[in-house]
Parts: structure tokens; C-alpha cells; sequence
């Protein structure tokens, strides 16, 4: 198969296409201007039909499926800040719809949308939730998660109109890429030490596991359907222990109330207006980092028996080994 990549340099796409060429399809993938990751081997690159181009514009979105068989739609951006709001919907949303409706018209065999856990929605008080939960308005969910659900509704209207699609809902990816960035950023918290620990639950996966599930969805004939992916549910406390033992770097000792997380975000709002700089922490991830939710993986695990979870504690592991090789020199 020919296969169209959105989001390629992001920190997922970059490892979807990673899993995508050493299954031998031919990719092509879209990259605005900048540098490729240096978190994924070159060679792996090179081996990439790079086009430039942007999903909000529909012109070069055209050429890029130009005989293709199949889209894997990853490109979002996944921001907490009020700045880039209007931003992250149009990209989000209008992109996901550009990429949809471009599918429908040149007649696209299968289209894989990255969609999130987010989109399924949280509750104030937490608890769990599956491929049957529906979005229910709630002051837990973010914007980011609310531009996600939106960009769904893109994906199944196209489903409706014929699109053969499957969406991947991703839980937190773990994993070694830029820890400057994305959920990557939690590392180097922990590894300045951050001394803060949030008293939530939450999903975690692996970054390599998510882009093996996805090929997979990709390949399977399953359609008009979604996929929780998500490998164990942890409280915040026992994943930045971990990584600290990890780095062997101390542990957060001090859990954070709604207080301290009000004065936090206050204080790196504050911060951010006299740096530029973006915000560690925000109102919304605040929230988020409360709320004590557990992601179920049964229905992805029993449409593929044979695939396995990599266990929480390698994933870290190997991912703060390679950022110690490659941060701290």
C-alpha cells in the first residue's frame, strides 16, 4: 500500500512511520518547514516520500493523496494554553475535515484518524471509561479535548458519506522524543526534580505500542469503529517515582491540593507573560491532573488477542536511558 501520513515529524507520526516502513509500505508523509526528529534514525527518514504541505491547505492536501491508498491523519496540536487556542481548532477541527473531505473526493481507500482518549471526555469525579462513553460537557475536559471530539464528528460524518475509516484513541504516550515538548516534557520535570506530585489517575501507553496498534487497525477491515489504546492506568505519583528511580533523581515528596495547583498555574501564567515561555502548568492541565480516570483496553485487546502492552515500568526505563545519552552529555 501507498500510504499518506499527516503529523509525520510529531512525536507519534514520527513513530508510525517508523513501524509503517519496517512492514515495508511505501509512505509519504507531509512536513511543513523545520528539522526532521532526531528521536527516529535517519535512514528510517530517508526512505520517506516528503512532501511539503499543510492540512489547512487544501491545495497541497490534493497533491499529497494523489494515489494513495491509505491515510493515517495524525497531525493536531495538543496545547493547554489559552494563546494558541483558536490555533489548535483550526487545526484540529478544519484540518481533520480538509483531510475527510479530500479522502471522500479522490476516492481514498481507508482512512486511521489519531484521535485521543480526550475526545471521549472526563467526569469531575473521574472514574472509567470506554468506547461506549458518550461526551458529556464537564468543566474537566479541556479545549484540546473538545477540538478532538469536534474533529471526530468530521470523521464520522465521513463515515456516514461512505469514508472507510477507524479512530485511535489514544491514552498519555510515553516514550523517548523531545522532552522539551508534548507529553514528552514530564521527563525532564522529572529530572530537574520537580518536587510537586498530582494526586490524579490517568492512562499511559507506549509510543511504540500505539503506532504498532495503529498499522494494525490500519491493516484489519475493521471500520466505523474506535479503539481505546492505552496500557495501564497509574496514579501520577507512582509514574514520576518511577521515572525518578529512573534517572536516579530525588522523588516528588509533596502532593499537590486544588490550592497549590491554583497558586501553580497562577505563578507559570505570570511567568510565561515575562518570558515567553510556555507555561508548565495551566488551569486546564490542572484540572486534568486531579482527576482520577482509568481507560479500558478490552475491546482493542479482544479484536487483537495477539497483541501485548509493554509494561509501564520498560517503557520508562528505556525512554530515560536514552534521554540521559542524548540530553546530558
Amino acid at each position: 500500500m501507498k500510504i499518506l501520513v499527516t503529523g509525520g515529524t510529531g512525536f507519534l507520526g514520527a513513530y508510525i512511520i517508523k513501524a509503517l516502513i519496517q512492514k515495508g509500505h511505501a509512505v509519504r508523509a507531509i512536513r511543513r518547514t523545520g528539522k526532521l526528529p532526531g528521536f527516529i534514525p535517519a535512514d528510517v527518514f530517508n526512505k520517506v516520500d516528503w512532501v511539503e504541505g499543510d492540512v489547512l491547505d487544501v491545495v497541497s492536501l490534493e497533491n499529497a493523496m494523489e494515489g494513495v491508498d491509505t491515510v493515517i491523519h495524525s497531525a493536531a496540536i495538543v496545547s493547554f494554553t489559552k494563546k494558541e487556542q483558536k490555533q489548535m481548532y483550526t487545526v484540529n477541527v478544519e484540518g481533520t475535515a480538509n483531510v475527510v473531505n479530500i479522502a471522500l473526493e479522490r476516492n481514498v481507500s481507508r482512512l486511521v484518524h489519531i484521535s485521543s482518549v480526550a475526545a471521549l471526555g472526563r467526569k469531575a469525579d473521574g472514574g472509567h471509561v470506554n468506547e461506549e462513553k458518550k461526551w458529556e460537557n464537564s468543566k474537566v475536559n479541556t479545549h484540546y479535548a473538545k477540538s478532538k471530539y469536534k474533529a471526530e464528528l468530521e470523521v464520522w460524518r465521513g463515515i456516514s458519506e461512505g469514508l472507510d475509516a477507524v479512530i485511535v484513541n489514544p491514552s498519555t504516550i510515553l516514550g523517548y522524543g523531545d522532552w522539551n515538548s508534548s507529553s514528552s516534557a514530564i521527563f525532564k520535570r522529572v529530572y530537574d526534580e520537580f518536587k510537586w506530585y498530582p494526586p490524579g489517575v490517568n492512562g499511559f501507553v507506549d509510543v511504540e505500542d500505539v503506532a504498532a496498534a495503529t498499522v494494525m487497525l490500519m491493516e484489519s477491515g475493521v471500520s466505523g469503529e474506535r479503539f481505546i489504546v492505552s496500557g495501564e492506568n497509574w496514579p501520577f505519583r507512582k509514574l514520576m517515582d518511577t521515572m525518578a528511580d529512573s534517572f536516579r533523581k530525588k522523588k516528588p515528596v509533596s502532593q499537590t491540593t486544588p490550592f497549590l495547583l491554583g497558586m501553580a498555574w497562577r505563578a507559570e501564567k505570570l511567568r510565561s507573560w515575562f518570558t515567553g515561555k510556555k507555561p508548565i502548568i495551566t488551569r486546564e492541565s490542572a484540572r486534568v491532573a486531579q482527576s482520577k480516570t482509568y481507560f479500558e483496553n478490552a475491546k482493542f485487546l479482544k479484536t487483537f488477542p495477539q497483541f501485548s502492552f509493554t509494561p509501564l515500568e520498560q517503557t520508562i526505563q528505556k525512554a530515560c536511558e536514552k534521554y540521559l545519552l542524548t540530553n546530558t552529555r
